[in-house]
């Protein structure tokens, strides 16, 4: 009988965590492109590595249901997932397995290649010959790394928000910063009081606030 979705696995205890602070390069991170897939047998036993990005943890819980529902038929449905830039969001399951022999190994994997915002859930079909706790440690951590390998590795810049209201007469000054400071507006609305969001990479941020409360008549919304 399978064992409840989300059962919930402690991290390794090497598991690293990366600090935003004091480090110029903690503004990248790296994740994966799209989907991937490895696949590892062991003694009649396979193993199906699927990973793939995820923005958050509800993402990453949808994807494995997803992929537990699409392989309904296998034995077990094991899985982790790493969240944010700076890696501190982690979570693990042997779903059935015996505890640490699958969810650690597949988030060992993700920690190993330095990743974040990712999924990865490796799928069991039983071949009726028992691989031992070392046998399965080997084998989900086999399938995880062949599925990450399989993908592309990319690196991203952490992206920051920030929305501001502004007077319709400082339009030109606003578009003027936004085309200047390379910024990506998520949304804006033209009124006698204007208001606009941009996104730009998160170490950019203070200096465009900055730049921002020079224009005469502007407010940030918190």
């Amino acid at each position: 009988m399978k064992s409840k979705l989300f059962e919930i696995s402690e991290p390794p205890p090497n598991l690293s965590k990366v600090s935003l602070t004091g480090n110029a390069m903690s503004d990248f991170y790296k994740t994966l492109k799209g989907v991937s897939q490895g696949i590892y047998k062991e003694k009649m036993s396979k193993f199906i590595a699927i990973a793939q990005p995820a923005a958050n943890a509800d993402e990453a819980k949808a994807l494995i249901k997803q992929i537990a529902n699409k392989y309904h038929d296998a034995r077990h449905c094991c899985w982790a997932y790493m969240i944010g830039t700076d890696r501190s969001e982690y979570l693990s399951s042997d779903n059935g397995e015996p505890s640490g022999t699958a969810g650690k190994p597949i988030l060992g994997q993700i920690n190993s290649f330095g990743l974040t915002n990712v999924v990865i859930a490796v799928v069991r079909y039983f071949g009726g010959i028992k691989l031992g706790t070392s046998g399965l440690i080997v084998a989900y951590r086999e399938a995880a790394r062949t599925a990450i390998e399989a993908g592309e590795i990319l690196e991203c810049h952490e992206q920051a928000t920030l929305s501001f209201t502004f007077p319709y007469l400082a339009m030109n000054d606003v578009m003027k910063l936004v085309k200047n400071g390379d910024l990506k507006v998520l949304d804006q609305q033209f009124d006698n009081v204007c208001t606009m969001t941009v996104q730009t990479d998160a170490d950019k941020m203070p200096s465009i606030r900055e730049r921002i409360t020079k224009i005469d008549g502007t407010s940030f919304i918190e």
